[in-house]
């Protein structure tokens, strides 16, 4: 069948121009123009992390014009090919856009339902309290979205450390997100694709096993580093009264997007891929609610921006000529974690399946938990720093997050240790 976009393209060219797709531009050194493009557009994010949305917007702009004028597009030239090219990338796009979003509105909910306040009577003082949190992050981004878990993890720490948040803290509680998420199908995009192309939820499991590595590895340090910056003191005084219409909201939102994701993969598998399920889910139950407990509308302008910006990335990344990644080893796949922190992981995990061989419970790990070396690795990154934009800068990020690449690679090579590389016979 004929997709619409497709349809689309063929009344603009021609057929035979329509087929042609890409040819080769120009290299410098070896390199493809469009990754020097990108490389630039990420160096222009580091060092104007106050202007991030026109840097990536600019960027993109600059990739999407030369794609346009002189290689063309993955499946097509002009615009035929620019249309169907968002037309195999909106879901995508569209389900990151409405969860960013959507779950920003969750997070302002659940810190006004004053339960945030709560949390210090059951944490430990110090920084084992810092420590526990991280847990609990960990847990809950296993059935949750990973953007989920970071956005509400980041709101019960700036609650309970009265807004001192250190950037290594800031760091972890990403970190945390993301590894949690990273041996569960329903914890991250990434896992949830490999979950519609056949991968049994059993096979990704073991992540947990270099993902738990981690956690310790990086979680102790960063909870000193904010125990230093603004010491928790456990069972801080409050009234205990909570708003129980709004801790029912955030239940009815996160469990619609868990009944959406699972239903969706189990029973509509073959459309899965096809609409923004999740994202409108969300939606969906953000304004059934609303006649009971508005949302806090002020905060999409600035959400929206900030959501805005991963979807430039995450375009910027689509548009790179990426057919095939190097042969499934231990080693490609250690290298695929780094390269997450600045690659978009989705395009990376889909050449993986695509290509086979991948040992998928180290592959879940690296391509989940990698971005979290950098503050914009990751959608659980992004959406931290749209409520704490002192997060936005990758020179701190790398300065006092160091603990989260020494936490990647030790959790990889104990995984590897005790699994040894078992990708699927054949």
């Amino acid at each position: 069948m004929i997709k619409w976009w497709m349809w689309l393209g063929t009344l603009v060219l021609p057929a035979d121009v329509w087929a042609s797709g890409r040819i080769d531009g120009p290299v410098l050194a070896g390199i493809p123009l469009e990754f020097i493009l990108f490389g630039a557009t990420l160096i222009g994010v580091a060092l104007f992390h106050h202007r991030t949305l026109q840097v990536a917007a600019s960027g993109m702009f600059i990739i999407l014009g030369y794609n346009f004028f002189v290689t063309g597009f993955k499946h097509g030239a002009g615009f035929a090919g620019l249309v169907s090219h968002f037309g195999h990338e909106w879901v995508i796009l569209a389900n990151l856009f409405c969860l960013l979003v959507g779950f920003a509105l969750l997070a302002d909910h659940f810190e006004r339902s004053h339960v945030p306040e709560l949390i210090p009577r059951v944490l430990p003082s110090g920084w084992k309290g810092g420590f526990v949190l991280l847990l609990l992050i960990f847990i809950l981004s296993g059935f949750l979205d990973n953007i989920a878990a970071a956005i509400i993890g980041g709101t019960v720490a700036l609650s309970i450390y009265k807004r001192k948040l250190h950037i290594g803290y800031i760091a972890a509680i990403v970190a945390a997100s993301n590894a949690g998420g990273a041996g569960s199908v329903v914890g991250d995009t990434t896992t949830t694709m490999m979950w519609i192309a056949g991968i049994s939820p059993m096979v990704v499991l073991p992540a947990y096993i270099a993902a738990f590595t981690a956690l310790i590895v990086f979680g102790i340090p960063a909870s000193m580093q904010q125990a230093r910056h603004a010491e928790l003191v456990a069972g801080s005084q409050t009234d205990g009264h909570y708003d129980k219409v709004r801790v029912g909201i955030v239940f009815f939102i996160l469990i619609a997007a868990i009944g959406t994701n699972v239903t969706v993969n189990l029973s509509f598998s073959e459309i899965a891929d096809r609409f923004p399920f999740i994202g409108v889910a969300v939606w969906v139950a953000l304004l059934l609610s609303a006649p009971l407990r508005s949302p806090n509308w002020n905060l999409l302008p600035a959400t929206a921006k900030g959501s805005l910006f991963l979807l430039a990335l995450v375009t910027c990344a689509s548009l790179m000529p990426v057919e095939k990644l190097p042969l499934a080893s231990w080693e490609t796949t250690l290298a695929l974690g780094f390269i997450s922190a600045v690659f978009d992981n989705i395009p990376l995990t889909a050449l993986a399946i695509k290509q086979g061989g991948y040992d998928w419970g180290l592959l879940a790990y690296a391509v989940g938990f990698g971005g979290s070396m950098i503050w914009f690795g990751s959608s659980a990154g992004v959406a931290i720093s749209n409520s704490i934009p002192e997060a936005r800068s990758v020179f701190q990020w790398l300065r006092n997050g160091w603990h989260i690449p020494v936490g990647y690679v030790v959790g990889f090579f104990v995984m590897l240790a005790i699994m040894g590389w078992t990708p699927p016979v054949p």
